[in-house]
C-alpha cells in the first residue's frame, strides 16, 4: 500500500507530463487541466491502497480513459448543441513550457547565448507541433514510450492493445516525425 507521501510525490512527479500529454490530445489547456485533475482525484480516491510501484500504470490507464471520456462527452454535447464560440480562433500558448523541463548541459555553468536560447526554443516549438500533429494512437504510444519511458508491455497495458500494436504505432510515429523534422531542416 502506497503511503500518503508516496502518492503525493508520485502525483507531483507526473503532473506536468500528464498535462502536456492531454493537451496534445485535447488541444485545450483548460480541458486538459480538468481531465488531469479528475484522473489524479480518481487515483487518490480509488487506488491509494495499491502499492506505489503500481501507481504509474494505473494512473496512465485512468488518464487515457478520462481523455476518451472527454471525447465522448464532447461528441454527445456537439450532437445536441451548437456552440458558436467553437468557431473562434484559439489562443496561442499557455503557461506550461517544454523549456522548463530542459536542463542546461553540465559544462555550460548556466550560461547560454541569447541566439542559442532562441534557436533551441524555436526547435522545441517545431518538434512539439509535429508531435501534436501525429495521429492520436501514434502520439499516445510515442509519448508513453519515449516521454514517460514505459516499456512496450507497460505501454500496451495502458493503451489496451497488444505489444505488437505499440511497436507499430511507435515505429510509425518515429518515422513520421523524422520525415517531417528533416523537411523542416532539423536533423540529429
Amino acid at each position: 500500500m502506497a503511503t500518503e507521501q508516496e502518492l503525493s510525490d508520485f502525483l507531483r512527479s507526473v503532473e506536468k507530463r500528464a498535462f502536456k500529454r492531454v493537451v496534445y490530445a485535447l488541444r485545450s489547456d483548460d480541458s486538459a487541466l480538468d481531465v488531469v485533475q479528475d484522473a489524479m482525484i480518481k487515483l487518490a480516491e480509488k487506488y491509494a491502497d495499491r502499492p506505489a510501484s503500481e501507481l504509474p500504470l494505473i494512473f496512465q490507464r485512468i488518464l487515457s480513459n478520462a481523455t476518451m471520456d472527454w471525447f465522448r462527452r464532447e461528441k454527445t454535447r456537439g450532437a445536441l448543441f451548437s456552440n458558436l464560440s467553437d468557431f473562434d480562433s484559439a489562443e496561442p500558448g499557455g503557461d506550461f513550457d517544454v523549456l522548463e523541463l530542459l536542463q542546461l548541459a553540465e559544462g555550460s555553468l548556466g550560461t547560454e547565448s541569447a541566439a542559442d536560447a532562441v534557436s533551441r526554443a524555436q526547435m522545441l516549438q517545431i518538434i512539439e507541433s509535429e508531435v501534436a500533429e501525429l495521429p492520436a494512437r501514434q502520439r499516445e504510444a510515442f509519448l508513453l514510450r519515449y516521454w514517460e519511458e514505459f516499456d512496450v508491455a507497460e505501454t500496451a497495458a495502458v493503451m489496451g492493445c497488444s505489444q505488437g500494436s505499440v511497436k507499430t504505432h511507435c515505429s510509425r510515429a518515429v518515422h513520421a516525425l523524422a520525415k517531417s523534422l528533416r523537411a523542416k531542416g532539423i536533423t540529429p
